[in-house]
């Protein structure tokens, strides 16, 4: 199993706008545990999930689920398609967000009113 966590330019912190994220770390999980040194990704512009056409190979391809600060309805219902979990965490750390998630103890998002309005209308203009 991979687990992708959307995360910040210098790859330290889990981040939000999941669909609009270019920097990603996908964790293996081995059995029960997620296996140190997780593997940095940085999608092409075009490969963001929020232009992302579905159209061929995809970086992310073979993820089991996406951990990140805050995602759009849109972008949920997207990865649901690709067989993809969406996760939404207060946790700033990747890799205990990739640990509590696989133990099932990942902390719930902080709630934002404003930051999910603007998700929303991003999910307007989006493909999906």
């Amino acid at each position: 199993m991979k687990i992708a966590v959307a995360v910040s330019n210098d790859y330290r912190k889990v981040t939000g706008h999941a669909g609009r994220t270019r920097k990603w770390l996908v964790f293996e999980v081995n059995d029960t545990e997620v296996a140190p040194n997780p593997t940095r990704v940085e999608l092409e512009p075009d490969m963001v999930f929020h232009h992302f056409d579905d159209q061929g190979p995809h970086p992310l391809d073979g993820i089991t689920a996406v951990i990140t600060i805050s995602a759009g309805e849109g972008f949920v219902k997207h990865m649901g398609k690709r067989g993809v979990e969406v996760a939404q965490t207060a946790e700033t750390d990747p890799a205990k967000a990739a640990a509590d998630y696989l133990a099932h103890c990942l902390s719930d998002p902080k709630p934002r009113p404003i930051g999910a309005l603007i998700c929303k209308a991003l999910d307007l203009f989006s493909k999906h």
